[in-house]
């Protein structure tokens, strides 16, 4: 999907009736008569709250959010209902999204003040992303999408329950108005989905009808005019083509292998989803191996034309710094969300600006700096400017993981060494190397890195290894510079952090060598020289030609980290429901990976969750929520062309180079 820079929304003060005929241009206006028109056309229309009694899951599309008022009255009637589903989502698409000061401002006045205080709270920047929110534990998630309802409705995940027209989305020319609006809530419907709208045109409700709704009137709230309500029964309903949103009808039990970063978000966004989890993990403890270093970086990405890599990158950094933000308050994670820079030789000021520009991205998410102001934000005589990320940071990946494993509530069992997995009465199972059963579940996630291959064998061939070794030394070692905050570019350098520095990191491939060496300890060094514009790494740093240099640099009290990162060729996760390789040779379908067979049913299936690399922190949340919703059939929290972009299949359709 193409994206389009965000025409911000603006807060004016007239009546409803402007607040309706303007909303296409971005007005937003508060009205006192908003939340009780809510109720009784879009709740009472869709059959609310009782429709939803009893459920696991209820999922609402709106085609415009406006101000929340719809949102908040749906949480308001569900947090009042005794018999409320397990989990709402609220899925609503919005154009020209509000600033937090405007909204805050809107919603001054409430007559749900706890709830608007919190949904101002949680407001995301504006860009042309979903962004997933959650709120009453995650019972009640707020699934946002800023940008054009024409494209965005077509790029969306979901099975969806009830829908609430906005007026004014059906109001838009012939192309992209009534009739296409109706085609695509016919795609996201499942059967006995309802649809509520103000809107009476004539061609919104022929085109429901092809699309297969059963169409009726109903007197408004108010009696000034008819409303029109929706039924979806079609003669005919399409089965989900195999890597679609699937419905599982086993028991919510996982048993996820792998418990660094991977496996430790599996297991929390599964919980999030009701299920429960056992995690095996190999070492004696959590996040052990390349999950265990002391710290990282993330951050998000750039790029002029803000392809698959820019926006999911986007997506899962600002995604884990919502999640990070109260964790690093109140000390569960160690950390600071400063700002990264992340060098760039390639472009001048003048390129880099024009690029930003004409994306029209928040600075709060991506900045430049020339090197004059990267130079004051890092403290270091930096060669060049570059991209400023001013949410991202560090933190300890194992605090991370161990946080992600609490809230998730599963058992983990470590010391526990997979060597096979097998299925067995319709249950995936794992045995150790004698082939004792260690543990077992309908669903069955490989979390485990670069072991997964050795499991499942031509699935995931796509899966790589490339060594890393970090190096740490003193802070106070003379000649080290410091960093104020993170810097990344050719290597990474970060701020000291408890008396020490960490810096690096080598990559290698095809190298199994698991001790530190001292060579690679040294090229970390110039490395950082020529990150941090400090020298060529050897003058000032006791790393001179001579032997008396070369001594006092192999003196150092060096210490560092020797890790494997699990890496893909096109450097983005493999996050999904394993391919079903046999069945794929007879497939009748296959030219995408949405069509390619896999390894599950409805009682169960095997998926994956690998090829973090060197962006295990940034993936981690919003890969592990990519996942459950495979899993679970939720709605998917990015776009369905990125969905496709980290599912494993793709590498079934193009065999890795």
């Amino acid at each position: 999907m193409k994206t389009a820079p965000i025409t911000p929304g603006t807060l004016a003060n007239t009546s409803e009736a402007a607040s309706q005929a303007r909303r296409i241009a971005g007005l937003h206006l508060p009205t006192g008569a908003a939340l009780a028109s809510s109720r009784e056309v879009f709740l009472a229309g869709n059959g609310l709250p009782a429709r939803w009694v009893g459920r696991e899951r209820f999922v609402i599309l709106a085609t415009g959010f406006g101000l929340g008022i719809n949102f908040l009255a749906s949480w308001d009637a569900w947090r009042r209902d005794p018999r409320r589903c397990e989990r709402l989502v609220f899925v609503a698409i919005e154009g020209h999204p509000l600033g937090r000061d405007d909204l805050a401002r809107a919603h001054a006045g409430s007559v749900l003040p706890e709830l608007s205080a919190r949904l101002v709270a949680a407001w995301p920047l504006a860009t042309p992303n979903l962004h997933a929110l959650d709120f009453e534990g995650g019972r009640v998630q707020l699934l946002l999408g800023f940008g054009d309802s024409s494209l965005l409705l077509r790029q969306l995940v979901a099975s969806v329950d009830a829908f609430f027209l906005d007026e004014v989305e059906t109001a838009r020319p012939a192309q992209t108005g009534s009739a296409a609006l109706a085609r695509r809530v016919g795609r996201l419907a499942v059967p006995g989905s309802t649809v509520a709208t103000m809107s009476s045109s004539r061609v919104l409700r022929d085109g429901l009808a092809a699309a297969g709704f059963e169409v009726t009137s109903a007197p408004s709230f108010n009696g000034t005019r008819d409303i029109t309500l929706a039924r979806y029964a079609p003669r005919h309903h399409a089965a989900a083509p195999p890597g679609g949103l699937h419905v599982h009808a086993g028991t919510r039990e996982a048993l996820v292998i792998g418990a660094g970063l991977a496996g430790c978000a599996a297991a929390w966004a599964l919980a999030a989803q009701g299920w429960r989890c056992t995690v095996l993990e190999r070492e004696p403890a959590l996040a052990s191996a390349t999950s265990g270093n002391d710290a990282g970086i993330f951050h998000g990405s750039f790029n002029a034309d803000d392809g698959p890599h820019a926006r999911l990158h986007r997506a899962a950094a600002l995604h884990t710094q919502r999640l990070l933000v109260p964790w690093l308050a109140d000390g569960r994670v160690h950390g600071q969300l400063l700002g990264v820079l992340r060098l760039e030789a390639r472009l001048g000021d003048a390129q880099a600006r024009a690029a930003l520009a004409a994306q029209q991205l928040p600075r709060d998410y991506v900045d430049w700096l020339p090197c004059k102001a990267a130079r004051a934000a890092t403290g270091l005589a930096l060669p060049s400017g570059g991209w400023w990320y001013g949410g991202a940071g560090w933190l300890a990946p194992r605090d991370y993981a161990a946080t992600l494993l609490t809230a998730s509530g599963a058992h983990l069992q470590c010391g526990v060494a997979v060597a096979r997995v097998c299925r067995e009465g319709g249950v995936w199972q794992a045995l150790d190397a004698l082939g004792r059963v260690v543990g077992s579940a309908p669903v069955l996630v490989l979390a485990n890195a670069l072991d997964a291959r050795w499991l499942v064998g031509g699935e995931l061939q796509a899966l790589s290894a490339v060594r890393g070794q970090l190096s740490s030394l003193p802070a106070d070692v003379p000649g080290l510079p410091h960093a104020q905050v993170p810097v990344a570019g050719d290597g990474y350098l970060l701020p000291p952090i408890e008396g020490r520095l960490l810096f690096g990191a080598t990559s290698q491939r095809d190298d199994d060598e698991c001790d530190l060496r001292a060579a690679d300890h040294r090229q970390n060094l110039l490395q950082l020289a020529r990150l941090s514009g400090s020298g060529d790494g050897d003058r000032g740093n006791g790393n001179g030609s001579d032997s008396n240099a070369a001594n006092r640099w192999q003196s150092l009290p060096w210490s560092g980290r020797v890790g494997w990162r699990a890496v893909t060729p096109d450097r983005l996760p493999l996050i999904g429901a394993l391919c079903n390789l046999e069945a794929l040779r007879d497939a009748t379908r296959a030219d995408h990976p949405r069509f390619v067979p896999r390894r599950r049913d409805a009682s169960g299936g095997l998926y994956v969750f690998s090829g973090l690399g060197s962006r295990g922190i940034a993936w981690a949340a919003l890969g592990a929520q990519v996942l459950a919703s495979w899993v679970s059939g939720a709605p998917c929290p990015v776009e369905a062309d990125l969905r496709d972009a980290l599912d494993p299949a793709r590498y079934a359709l193009r065999p890795p180079r």
